[in-house]
């Protein structure tokens, strides 16, 4: 099995809460980071899917938090979709210390939206797997 995709992240102060850990808010900011980089690497832009009409949606979104972050730690957070069948999808995610802690679990419902239409894609694994350079990245 291959290591999902990830992407660095070091927390900055101004992220930090009153009590000097991560803003609750802000894991849904590192999540949405790696998944658009996701996308990024896969070679789907935020232009492509706006011209081919479409664009990701969240649904649901379950963030666990296991261990605080503190302003200067360094994270790398994960991102793994995970295809069933109908409309919708499963990101997998983990916010990581760099000694392999984890910080943070999330786990999204999301689909993709034909944006004439307004309604779901009925089957985002196929319009994934034609709209990117690298499928693999999906798990495609």
């Amino acid at each position: 099995m291959t290591e999902p995709f990830s992407v660095p992240v070091t927390v900055r102060g101004y992220e930090a809460d009153t009590q000097g850990h991560l803003n609750q808010a802000v894991y849904l900011n590192y999540a949405e980071h790696a998944r658009w980089s996701l996308l990024q690497a896969a070679g789907i832009r935020q232009a492509d899917l706006l011209a081919k009409g479409v664009g990701p949606v969240a649904l649901e979104t379950t963030i666990r938090y296991r261990r605080e972050l503190l302003a200067g730690d360094e994270v790398r957070v994960t991102c793994e979709f995970e295809w069933g069948e109908g409309k919708t999808f499963r990101i997998r995610q983990h916010i990581l210390k760099t000694d392999g802690t984890l910080a943070a679990e999330i786990e999204a419902v999301g689909g993709l939206l034909d944006l004439t239409t307004r309604r779901m894609v009925p089957d985002p694994r196929e319009r994934f797997k034609e709209l990117a350079a690298d499928p693999a990245l999906f798990g495609l």
